[in-house]
């Protein structure tokens, strides 16, 4: 077993098993721009001894998002919008490029691109209290991370629509019922189905799982590419807009946004 620390996350690489642990529970695992392009890399890279990936956050939510706290700090480093959904678009599509299935175990809060790190995973497992939030509407942004696209192709054009459009939460169990994830658990269930998961593809025949996961991905996300490049475009606008800097800033401060 061997574990690699990276900015903001885990990799420990066990036999068959590659576990990728999001680590900045006091900020709800948002991410910042060095760990999506750190995360990024590691699913581009799996190593031929991998059969299975499994992507959880540490503590209590699986991941909130971007972490805006860092943007300041980022844009002072010279990371543009640009280079920050660059780095979000290759990670989503590195998971769903990944040549084995990547397990998500989700706990408490996916939010934002946590919702397109949730969904873009082969196999979705949640506990009863978790929940899939695209709040991006509400600080003056857009969904990214291929979310559009991804809750579209499991739930339809409707659920993606109150989602997006509304900023409306949906409940693990809602989730469920729309076919986003593969399963609802409790805390207890949730880890011993993950394991019994990971231990079957972790024997299974990797070629055979590969292009298996491949051919499911061919089918159901053919829009993935596309909707991308619009919400990349999109998304660069909005970041440079005075509506996002209101809702950032109203959300730092606590406060309701009053957009122009």
């Amino acid at each position: 077993m061997s574990t690699t620390d990276h900015t903001g996350f885990t990799a420990v690489h066990d036999g068959p098993v590659l576990r990728v642990t999001i680590t900045n529970p006091k900020r709800k695992n948002a991410i910042g721009y060095d760990t999506m392009v750190g995360l990024g890399e590691t699913f581009a890279t799996v190593d031929p001894s991998v059969r299975v990936i499994v992507l959880t956050g540490e503590g209590s939510d699986f991941c909130t998002g971007a972490d805006l706290s860092a943007t300041a700090a980022e844009a002072q480093r010279g990371i543009t919008p640009e280079m920050t959904m660059d780095a979000a678009n290759r990670l989503v599509q590195a998971i769903v490029d990944a040549p084995v299935p990547v397990v998500a175990r989700v706990r408490g809060a996916a939010a934002g691109i946590g919702v397109a790190l949730a969904l873009a995973a082969d196999l979705t497992y949640a506990s009863e209290d978790s929940y899939l939030l695209l709040a991006f509407i509400n600080i003056g942004l857009m969904p990214d991370g291929g979310a559009a696209a991804l809750v579209a192709a499991a739930a339809g054009r409707a659920v993606a629509a109150e989602m997006a459009l509304v900023g409306e939460r949906l409940s693990a169990g809602e989730a469920k019922g729309f076919g986003l994830i593969a399963g609802v658990l409790s805390g207890e269930e949730l880890d011993a189905k993950v394991e019994g998961v990971v231990a079957k593809l972790g024997g299974g025949p990797r070629r055979a799982l590969e292009l298996t996961k491949r051919a499911l991905n061919g089918a159901a996300l053919g829009a993935l590419d596309r909707a991308l490049e619009v919400e990349k475009a999109g998304q660069v606008e909005l970041l440079q807009s005075a509506d996002f800097l209101e809702g950032a800033t109203a959300m730092l401060q606590k406060r309701k946004p009053v957009f122009g």
